[in-house]
């Protein structure tokens, strides 16, 4: 099966510095990566190539089979659907929010009222429909991201450690939610978080960038018991209990 992402040969500069090195990263269709390390590491670089909002110096990315670079970026931009760490939303009622990237594809209106419907009761908010999205929780906020990503049904969903900020009974009630929505979607993810235990409790596989460059990427059991350096098995050393 032709993986979903090709990364290879890759290098990455912000501000004149290499930002990110990798050799190859392949991301297969329907599996939740990973990609954890320090702060400031160079994983949201990884993330934010994956989206097209940062080009790489060199090296190749494939989406589906066919380079990146071919695929205009708004058609590109339609396949995929990006979280960040901060709920980046709009001063109007939470319907609203979730329906715009509907709306900028052209879905019928019936249509947008059935997905936003649906998208909010699987994120367990659809009695907030018609409330501001100024009026919100922390995790009602990051809801109401993840049902205005989903509803897209994107082929690549990218988060760039959206639980970071929220308290542990928030985190953890919306972890749970997401890997029960992602297993029944699957949907191809590629997580960013520099928490351990929300890797091992939502991946499939790991990948570990550490000093902007791409160290290991396996299961879980693989980075733990085979690190492949002495920076991977410093920073693996602890392993949370989940």
């Amino acid at each position: 099966m032709t993986p979903l992402v090709e990364l290879a040969d890759v290098l990455v500069s912000r501000r004149e510095q290499p930002a990110l090195q990798l050799d190859r990263l392949e991301i297969q269709k329907c599996e939740l990566l990973a990609v954890v390390g320090p702060n400031g590491a160079g994983k949201s670089t990884l993330l934010l190539t994956l989206a097209r909002l940062l080009t790489p110096e060199r090296g190749s990315l494939l989406f589906n089979g066919q380079p990146a670079d071919t695929i205009p970026v708004t058609e590109y931009r339609r396949r995929i659907a990006l979280v960040m760490q901060e709920p980046l939303l709009f001063h109007t009622s939470v319907q609203e929010n979730v329906a715009l990237g509907l709306h900028f594809r052209g879905i019928p209106r019936n249509e947008i009222h059935q997905r936003v419907e649906r998208w909010l009761d699987q994120m367990g908010i659809l009695h907030l429909a018609r409330r501001r999205a100024g009026e919100l929780s922390g995790g009602e906020a990051q809801r109401v991201s993840l049902a205005r990503a989903l509803v897209l049904e994107p082929l690549l969903l990218l988060l760039d450690e959206p639980f970071s900020s929220l308290d542990p009974p928030t985190r953890n009630g919306i972890l749970d939610d997401l890997a029960s929505l992602l297993n029944q979607t699957a949907t191809t993810t590629v997580f960013v978080t520099h928490d351990l235990s929300e890797a091992i409790r939502l991946a499939d596989r790991m990948a570990v960038v550490i000093g902007n460059r791409l160290r290991q990427v396996g299961k879980a059991d693989e980075l733990f018991n085979s690190p492949a350096d002495e920076e991977v098995a410093a920073f693996v050393r602890h392993r949370p209990s989940v």
